[in-house]
């Protein structure tokens, strides 16, 4: 059995992709030049579903790309006034993301703001419950140090893309890819914190899950 395979079997037992979602991956592989940075279908139903475990009322994610993992947290989010704050860099992505919150009816869940987050995060009051990180990966290091303080103590951080296509393992690794320097910086920084819980799930480009104690 190929990777194909087991992919396809794991999507046919996991529940159906909610129509706005199906159509958002379909516009975002018709509309961007990197559309397997979206979720996707088993990513976004693992996200729904520890949305729905964590129930956070405040909820973070940073990269918010053509918007598909943040309607999934916030499919999740069923608390009552429950709002995430989803982050984008691109400002160009603005009207598209914007036209799918509303497709989706969650407009009064999610708060998009366009800018960097380092720039953005001091603007919400209160400790995060659950955050979700799949920005640039030359910052996650960064990002870490930055949003670990306002992560409440038992709430959940997810970090994708820490495999990175197995670069990770390389020995040795160009001084030019900073990319892989990051992230591989990022993972030892976590592995190394005794602040938290740590595991890395295999899920398409590695989905690291960070509680805090």
């Amino acid at each position: 059995m190929n990777a194909a395979d087991v992919e396809d079997y794991i999507l046919a037992h996991t529940d159906p992709e909610p129509e706005v979602l199906y159509a958002l991956r379909r516009q975002t592989h018709l509309r961007t030049i990197q559309p397997r940075m979206v979720s996707g279908h088993a990513q976004g139903a693992l996200l729904t579903m520890l949305a729905r475990l964590t129930a956070p009322r405040l909820a973070l994610e940073v990269g918010t790309f053509t918007g598909y993992s943040a309607i999934a947290l916030a499919m999740g989010m069923t608390t009552e006034g429950a709002v995430l704050h989803t982050v984008e860099i691109d400002d160009e992505r603005e009207d598209f993301i914007r036209s799918y919150i509303s497709r989706a009816k969650l407009s009064d869940r999610i708060v998009l703001h366009i800018g960097d987050v380092r720039n953005v995060v001091d603007q919400i009051v209160g400790q995060f419950d659950l955050m979700f990180v799949d920005g640039d990966k030359r910052e996650y290091p960064a990002y870490y140090n930055l949003l670990l303080p306002r992560l409440r103590h038992g709430g959940l951080l997810l970090v994708d893309n820490v495999l990175w296509d197995g670069h990770v393992l390389d020995a040795n690794v160009r001084p030019s890819d900073h990319h892989t320097q990051a992230v591989k910086e990022f993972n030892d920084m976590v592995a190394a914190d005794t602040r938290v819980e740590k595991i890395i799930l295999p899920m398409r480009d590695g989905l690291m899950l960070v509680r805090k104690k």
